[in-house]
């Protein structure tokens, strides 16, 4: 179980902010198989301030996936505080400020994993975040900037001096971006520095490896990125099933939240990308997968996930 500020999770696994993916069709069957909660993909504070609807759109929830938590990014402080405080006018359980997107179309902006080389910016942002919200405030950071700046510990303990709820550490460095392996020291250093809850992320692939990042660093929880594509059964210590038939319904139910919570036939690129990856390893799956990526409309794409049911 995993507590954060008066909040009890069943699971201490949590699905990761994903950009075009941890939409809320992903989120309910992320949910449905185990995930304590699940966080939003990054929100932009210029588009909540300006009530863009393409950024309202993101803020869709359902009964169903509660608890959830909002991400959101930026770095003026004051818009920041404003767009929480529209973040929560729609009620999410907590809010999560991004502090370690390396992606540099964020860090240009001095938002994401840049604001770990401002400290005093980032201070400021999370002391007026908290200060105009009611619910937690998490912040999700990464190790630092590359191998010679981790800072991390120094960085955890001034959020949680600003009322921060709760720390997710991803142990990348800014420079690192999403390649090379992760340090869990710099986790297990933040959980000795901080008295709030620490979540590890990066490198989960398996439940099992979860566990051993808890067991090794000591923190509270995990949270899971790239692990959780095409494997939503990742949350459950069961892991993917091995009867293919069993994958294959889980592709058709995602599908079926993609048609029931989004304009499906308008991000038909978007549905495949997601479908796509439950195929990956799986007997004929590249024949499947070029098929998948071929397909022109929603029927061809139902249809060719229907065939290959069949041969199970």
């Amino acid at each position: 179980m995993l507590q954060i500020a008066h909040l009890s999770f069943a699971s201490p696994l949590v699905l990761a902010p994903l950009a075009g993916y941890s939409d809320l069709p992903f989120r309910l069957l992320c949910k449905r198989y185990g995930a304590g909660y699940c966080v939003s993909e990054m929100i932009s504070c210029h588009g909540l301030s300006y009530g863009q609807q393409n950024t309202l759109k993101l803020l869709s929830s359902v009964q169903q996936e509660r608890p959830v938590s909002f991400q959101l990014f930026g770095a003026d402080p004051e818009v920041m505080a404003d767009a929480a405080e529209v973040l929560a006018t729609h009620s999410p359980e907590m809010i999560d400020i991004n502090m370690g997107c390396p992606v540099k179309k964020v860090t240009k902006r001095g938002a994401g994993a840049a604001l770990m080389t401002n400290r005093k910016l980032a201070e400021n942002i999370l002391n007026k975040i908290v200060s105009r919200v009611s619910i937690p405030v998490t912040v999700k950071i990464r190790s630092g900037k590359d191998a010679d700046s981790i800072t991390a510990g120094t960085f955890a303990k001034m959020a949680e001096d600003q009322g921060v709820a709760a720390i997710t550490v991803h142990a990348r460095t800014w420079a690192q971006g999403f390649s090379g392996k992760i340090d869990p020291a710099v986790i297990a250093e933040v959980k000795k520095t901080v008295n709030i809850p620490v979540i590890g992320n990066g490198d989960v692939l398996s439940y099992q490896d979860a566990r051993q990042m808890m067991a090794e660093t000591g923190c509270d929880g995990v949270m899971i990125g790239r692990g959780a594509l095409g494997n939503p059964w990742i949350f459950k210590e069961t892991g993917r099933p091995e009867n293919l038939s069993e994958i294959v319904a889980g592709a058709r139910e995602h599908l079926r939240l993609i048609e029931q919570f989004l304009p499906a036939d308008r991000l038909l690129g978007h549905v495949k990308s997601q479908i796509s990856r439950y195929f990956k390893g799986l007997p004929g799956s590249s024949t499947v997968r070029m098929k998948i990526f071929a397909a022109n409309n929603l029927q061809s794409l139902r249809e060719i996930i229907d065939f290959y049911a069949g041969l199970f």
